[in-house]
């Protein structure tokens, strides 16, 4: 009786079929190498080739009762290794894609002086232009968008109507644009 490392691809394919492990650690064991090579060739990740052997023989093991090889299964195991490698080839070239476009086309402002002079600017402006307005609409201003009470709130809290409060806080944010428009300019 001949081992089973005698048999052929089609033979051990054939056992596979019916469950057989030692026919799967046998074609694992015949194989593994020249995929991770072929793998690890057009990767250059060791990583990411192990990565491509394991999702090869799984997925071989997964299907293995219904695997339908019309080639040899050294032919069969080259063509999943290619259509991995460009897989993650394609995944690598979008990150890599993306990584340029964030790096030249959305601003970073983590580090601009430039910018957060701007801010400072625009803050002191906002401050000034909140300290000029009438009493009773700074307050309600404040209390609405620095404390976040709602229009509700500011009414009880000053005994004035909701429409009051209301009309108050379109004052103040109707004063703020127009002096910060003229920054913005």
């Amino acid at each position: 009786m001949s081992s089973i490392a005698d048999l052929s691809d089609f033979e051990l394919l054939d056992l596979l079929r019916s469950g057989d492990r030692n026919a799967f650690c046998e074609i694992y064991n015949r194989y593994w190498e020249k995929v991770f090579t072929v793998a690890a060739n057009k990767i250059r990740q060791c990583e990411e080739a192990e990565e491509i052997v394991q999702d090869i023989f799984i997925s071989l093991w997964h299907r293995r009762h219904s695997i339908e090889i019309t080639t040899s299964l050294n032919a069969y195991l080259a063509v999943s290794v290619k259509y991995r490698v460009i897989k993650i080839l394609a995944k690598r070239h979008q990150y890599h894609k993306y990584a340029d476009y964030s790096l030249n086309f959305i601003p970073s402002s983590s580090n601009s002086t430039e910018e957060l002079l701007e801010f400072d600017e625009l803050k002191s402006r906002l401050e000034t232009l909140v300290s000029n307005l009438p009493e009773k609409c700074r307050l309600v201003y404040k209390l609405s968008r620095e404390q976040g009470l709602s229009q509700k709130q500011i009414a009880r809290e000053y005994g004035i109507s909701e429409k009051t409060v209301e009309a108050h806080i379109g004052k103040a944010l109707k004063a703020l644009r127009t002096g910060l428009g003229q920054l913005l300019l």
